[in-house]
């Protein structure tokens, strides 16, 4: 959460104006507020903001700032990281419905290739990131959760190693990942700010800073990202309904970057793979670390039209992982 940092809450506020376009702006959703301080920030710029707080010490505060303002301001409490659990019956807070959340906020859903209907905020848990940062992505690509509602912005304080993952460029191998190829391909990715550690609380009782450790990676810094999904994404033979086949068939081909996509079509049972690597105009030779983003996607929709392709080689790794994000 934030320290009460007055030039960091300005540097984020301006982060979160840049590029508005004329007209009324997209309501923004801020998770894990904590004490109000950035959120104050923002209502004074003139945002419609919903908080959705967790942890119940801040609700009161929160509760108590919505009552004094005209609806400019909605507060609930909930866990953005819990939305649309798989879950039976009414679910408790902070586990949160995303119609339920939607709905309060008052926006409904538009066609894909609309402007941003909702801009979200907050800083990922250092706690299992990496495991958060693909639910998001398993939810754009498959149009579920909150992206039914049309292409939703992400602002996320996010660790300088997850950054430096999201957007590392073909031919390095211990960087250059299946996280990589599908946010690359999904999302546009704009670095707003990198903010020091040290302008953020710990919980460590030593009054340390909490950084996570790392090998070869940069983490001196939090990131601040914007996250906005391609209008073009579904264009071609790529759609939601077959979206986590397409994810499951790039988290393959990175089990063994460095061998060659000739030997992994092989796997696949395609016999022509010669023919198809011409037709896409891929060297033969290729390691599966080498293929740009556009690569993987222009593969898919090649084997999507191929008689020798099966999907059913990815299906039990589609339910077991869908079973573990959730």
């Amino acid at each position: 959460r934030f320290i009460a940092c007055p030039q960091l809450v300005r540097t984020v506020r301006h982060c979160l104006q840049r590029g508005a376009g004329p007209g009324p702006q997209p309501v923004l959703l801020e998770f894990a507020p904590g004490p109000g301080i950035l959120t104050r920030s923002l209502l004074d710029a003139g945002f419609r903001v919903v908080a959705l707080e967790s942890n119940s010490d801040f609700l009161k505060d929160l509760k108590s700032l919505e009552n004094s303002l005209d609806g400019q301001l909605k507060v609930i409490h909930g866990d953005f990281f819990r939305l649309d659990p798989l879950a039976k019956g009414a679910l408790k807070p902070p586990a949160v419905s995303s119609d339920k959340l939607f709905e309060t906020m008052g926006v409904a859903a538009v066609p894909w290739r609309a402007d941003v209907p909702v801009k979200i905020f907050g800083i990922v848990p250092q706690q299992l990131e990496r495991n958060r940062l693909w639910r998001l992505l398993f939810a754009m690509y498959e149009c579920s959760s909150i992206y039914r509602y049309g292409r939703v912005e992400l602002n996320l304080f996010i660790s300088e190693k997850e950054y430096t993952v999201l957007t590392a460029k073909p031919g390095k191998s211990k960087v250059y990942q299946a996280l990589t190829v599908l946010a690359q391909l999904g999302y546009e990715i704009e670095l707003l700010h990198k903010e020091p550690w040290s302008s953020f609380a710990t919980n460590l009782k030593n009054g340390g800073l909490a950084i996570p450790k790392t090998g070869q990676l940069p983490n001196d810094h939090l990131c601040l990202v914007r996250l906005t999904p391609q209008q073009n994404l579904f264009t071609g033979g790529l759609k939601p309904s077959n979206a986590s086949t397409f994810i499951f068939m790039v988290k393959q081909s990175f089990a063994k970057p460095k061998s060659r996509l000739t030997d992994r079509l092989y796997s696949w049972s395609l016999d022509n793979s010669d023919k198809l690597l011409k037709a896409l105009e891929i060297p033969k030779n290729a390691a599966m670390y080498n293929l740009y983003p556009e690569d993987y996607k222009r593969l898919f929709e090649a084997l999507q039209n191929s008689d020798m392709f099966a999907e059913t080689f990815f299906h039990d790794e589609v339910l077991a992982t869908t079973r573990t994000m959730n």
